[in-house]
C-alpha cells in the first residue's frame, strides 16, 4: 500500500464512518478497485478506525467532558445514567473481541462477496427503522385527529423515549454483530435504536459514544503486540500515518455534519445506497 492509496482508503473510511452505510465494507470494496489484496490482516482498518474515533471525541468534546465531569462528582445523576449505559452497550462487543477475534479477523479476507450480501443486510435494517417510524408518526397522528384536546395535555405521547437500559443493550448487541464486515455499525445501532422507540438525535449521539473505549482499547492492544510495524502488517508506516491523519481530517469534517444530516434525512436513501451497493458488490465478487 502506498501512500496515494492509504491517502484515498483514510478519506473514504472518515467519510464513511459516520454514515449508516459500513466503513469496513467500503475500505474493502476501495481495496478491491485499488488492486490491493484483501486479507485478514485488519491493521490498517484498526489504524483508520481509531482514527475516526479521535475526531469523535474532538467533535463531540464538550458533550464527553461534560458527562466525565458529573461522574466525578460520584453521584447518581442522569450523567452518571448515561455512561453506565455506554459501558453496558460495551460488554457483547468486547465479549466478541475477547473470544472471537481471529474469526472476525479471517472474515475480512472474505471478500467482495460477504460484504454485498452484509450491504443488502443493512439496508434491510435501515427499511425497517424507517417503515417502524413512519408507522410510530401515523399512530400519534391518528391519536391527536381521535382526541385534538389531549395533544397539548400529554407531550409526551408525541414523541419518542430516551435511550434506556434496555435500549442501549439492544444497541450494543446490534454493535456486537456489526463486526461482520459490510454490516454497518452505526446503521445496525441506529435501526435497533428507533426499532426500540429512542429519540432520532440521542440514537445517533450514543451510536457514536459508544464505539469510543472499544475502538481505543483495540488500538492500544494491537500497538504493544506491535500490529502497527511493517513487518507485522505488511503496510509502510509512512502509509500507515497518511492514511491515520487522512481519515482523522476527513471524519472531522464528516462527524460535524453527519450527527445533524442523520436526525434529519429520511433513512430510506440510506438503505437505497446499500441495497444498490450491495447488489453491484455482489456481481462484482461473482463475475
Amino acid at each position: 500500500m502506498d501512500w496515494l492509496q492509504a491517502l484515498i482508503l483514510g478519506i473514504i473510511q472518515g467519510l464513511t464512518e459516520f454514515l449508516p452505510i459500513s466503513s469496513s465494507g467500503h475500505l474493502i470494496i476501495g481495496k478491491e478497485l485499488l488492486g490491493l489484496e484483501v486479507t485478514g490482516n485488519i491493521a490498517f482498518e484498526t489504524m483508520v478506525h481509531c482514527a475516526t474515533v479521535l475526531s469523535t471525541i474532538t467533535i463531540l468534546r464538550k458533550e464527553i467532558v461534560t458527562l466525565f465531569l458529573k461522574l466525578f462528582k460520584l453521584q447518581w445523576n442522569p450523567e452518571t445514567q448515561y455512561i453506565g449505559m455506554i459501558f453496558l452497550s460495551m460488554i457483547p462487543v468486547m465479549i466478541v473481541g475477547l473470544f472471537f477475534k481471529k474469526t472476525v479477523e479471517n472474515l475480512f479476507g472474505e471478500g467482495l462477496a460477504l460484504v454485498g450480501a452484509m450491504l443488502l443486510v443493512t439496508a434491510l435494517l435501515l427499511l425497517l427503522s424507517s417503515l417502524h417510524g413512519r408507522r410510530y408518526r401515523l399512530r400519534i397522528t391518528s391519536c391527536e385527529l381521535q382526541e385534538p384536546h389531549t395533544a397539548n395535555l400529554t407531550p409526551q405521547t408525541s414523541h419518542r423515549k430516551p435511550i434506556g437500559w434496555g435500549s442501549a443493550f439492544l444497541m450494543g448487541m446490534a454493535q456486537a454483530v456489526a463486526v461482520l464486515p459490510g454490516l454497518s455499525r452505526s446503521g445496525a445501532t441506529i435501526a435497533t435504536g428507533l426499532l426500540a422507540g429512542v429519540k432520532k438525535e440521542e440514537v445517533a449521539k450514543f451510536s457514536f459514544l459508544m464505539v469510543l473505549i472499544p475502538i481505543l482499547g483495540e488500538t492500544v492492544l494491537s500497538a504493544m503486540k506491535g500490529d502497527f510495524s511493517a513487518a507485522v502488517s505488511g503496510i509502510p508506516t509512512s502509509s500507515l500515518i497518511i492514511g491515520f491523519f487522512a481519515a482523522y481530517l476527513s471524519g472531522c469534517l464528516a462527524c460535524k455534519f453527519m450527527i445533524e444530516l442523520i436526525k434529519r434525512t429520511n433513512l430510506l436513501w440510506f438503505a437505497l445506497y446499500c441495497c444498490i451497493a450491495g447488489i453491484i458488490a455482489l456481481i462484482y465478487a461473482l463475475c
